[in-house]
């Protein structure tokens, strides 16, 4: 697994502090959002040429690790 750490910063500074790739204000939340919205790497990289596949595979990392430590309420509950 790709280790995040290296690319994933937060910094109260820019976009208050939400997690963003290291020397960008691109945050791990806007590359999910492409994701989810059908968006392709090679999409995104045409798009933002001064990221890398890394440092979306790092986003992806991140989200994955911060699944793993956060409690969680049943999906149709959240959804009311």
């Amino acid at each position: 697994m790709t280790d995040w750490r290296e690319r994933i910063v937060s910094d109260r500074e820019i976009l208050v502090g939400k997690p963003t790739i290291r020397g960008t204000r691109i945050s791990v939340e806007l590359i999910l959002g492409w994701l989810a919205n059908g968006w392709s790497f090679d999409q995104i990289l045409e798009s933002y040429p001064h990221i890398t596949r890394d440092d979306i595979l790092s986003a992806l990392a991140f989200a994955a690790e911060m699944m793993q430590d956060e409690e969680y309420i049943a999906i149709h509950q959240a959804a009311v």
